[in-house]
């Protein structure tokens, strides 16, 4: 599947935490023991070319029944569209709930505020493995200091360009967000017909990048309560350099303001745009346009000349359940799904990127087209804010509604923003 149905995954997954974060709360699901053997039930999604995957994982099952005799391990498909209603079930079920689950990294949060995922702390730390895992990564299975899972892949984003339309014209390759911008209208100026860089107003984890290089955030957090950042000066000045991109000079305003990330590397690998903000799960869409043998990909540039902008962490983790009465079975199973071992298979089979910084270097050297990627991850990629609440933000649309907002003109950046913050602030207050 080269993670096609993983091109909107963050932006659905924080919907979908939404629908959990707002929930009544679960009853009290603590397991009752601790067993040594019997069957483990496991959840994973459902791929849209599920076959590869799922002969990974069945390795890694068979690996892990023989080196724990007496247990058994059923694995499960389920939907990713309809997780959350599943998975909010299991957690009020306890009898009828797996023992593990894979789950959207950015449903840590309204999971844990759910009561449904175990702290795994002191096995995370314990695991050999474990030291190796990206920073960011760990971050997205860490709320309020403690862990609860274990990073199955991750994703982000960076530039993809047309090698030919740039030599046509006589373009280098952007080296600041300021080229980037410029040269996006001086294609379009010369090439009409083309979009310089497609942008969408509906495209969040697109636009975050110009916030953060910015030096804006979307929260600051103290003591466990969040409040927005987004009507600051440095988020201000990201919204700025963002929204600047939407008009007639680049990606008319008519067109692009609803647009999401799909529908902007749909124009790209179309040929419909010169550049185009996509993910490494975007790659095999794009080999399969239009453009094939007329792109390359770089990081997205940041403000400084060589710097990279910071990139949206996308990505699942997998972790066990509360409620599970084979917890340290399950743990072990938890780390031989998301080990070393599995990822370097999950990558070959799937083209899902590994949470450890050795075996992406590895499989960078294997598959030249993650290079850029990896060196995104590198040089510092963001998550959004670990609170319950940021579901519900997501999934109301808050931020693409700024974005619509300014690029229509029923807003300027300051009062837009400012409206913004008040909406996040308001479900960051009842979020708790």
């Amino acid at each position: 599947m080269k993670l096609s149905a993983r091109t909107a995954l963050p932006l659905a997954a924080l919907a979908l935490a939404g629908l959990t974060a707002c929930a009544p709360g679960t009853s009290d699901n603590g397991a009752k023991s601790d067993d040594k053997s019997g069957t483990l039930r496991v959840w994973l999604f459902q791929e849209v070319n599920n076959g590869p995957k799922q002969h990974v994982v069945d390795r890694a099952v068979a690996a892990f029944e023989k080196s724990h005799q007496g247990a058994h391990v059923q694995v499960e498909y389920i939907p990713v569209e309809s997780r959350a209603q599943k998975i909010k079930a299991a957690f009020n079920d306890p009898g009828s709930a797996p023992d593990l689950i894979e789950y959207g990294n950015t449903d840590t949060a309204g999971y844990v505020k759910d009561g449904g995922l175990a702290e795994v702390g002191a096995e995370f730390a314990a695991w050999d493995e474990a030291k190796d895992t990206d920073p960011t990564a760990k971050q997205s299975v860490t709320v309020g200091g403690k862990i609860y899972g274990a990073p199955l892949f991750v994703g982000v984003r960076a530039l993809y360009y047309r090698t030919d339309v740039l030599k046509e014209l006589g373009l280098a390759v952007p080296r600041t967000q300021d080229e980037l911008i410029a040269t996006a209208k001086k294609i379009h100026q010369s090439k009409p017909d083309l979009y310089g860089l497609a942008v969408g107003g509906a495209y969040t984890y697109g636009a975050l990048p110009f916030l953060w290089a910015n030096g804006g955030e979307l929260a600051t957090e103290n003591g466990g309560k969040y409040t927005s950042a987004l009507d600051a000066e440095p988020a201000r000045k990201g919204i700025t350099a963002y929204t600047s991109l939407f008009g007639d000079d680049n990606c008319p305003a008519a067109k692009c303001a609803q647009m999401g990330g799909n529908a902007t590397v749909t124009a790209f690998a179309g040929g419909k745009a010169a550049m185009a903000i996509g993910g490494d799960f975007n790659h095999a869409a794009v080999e399969a346009g239009a453009v094939k043998g007329k792109y390359a990909v770089v990081p997205l540039p940041g403000r400084a000349p060589g710097s990279i902008a910071p990139a949206f962490a996308g990505g699942n983790n997998i972790g066990v359940l509360k409620s599970s009465s084979h917890r340290t079975l399950a743990v072990g199973l938890m780390e031989q799904l998301a080990g070393k071992a599995t990822q370097r298979e999950l990558f070959d089979a799937m083209g899902f990127l590994p949470t450890y910084t050795d075996v992406r270097a590895d499989v960078a050297k294997k598959q030249p087209f993650v290079e850029p990627f990896v060196r995104t991850l590198a040089a510092g990629a963001k998550f959004v804010p670990a609170s319950p609440g940021w579901g519900r933000i997501d999934s109301s649309l808050v931020l693409p509604t700024m974005f619509q907002e300014i690029v229509s003109g029923k807003k300027d950046v300051a009062k837009a923003s400012s409206d913004a913050a008040k909406r996040m602030n308001d479900v960051f207050g009842a979020a708790g």
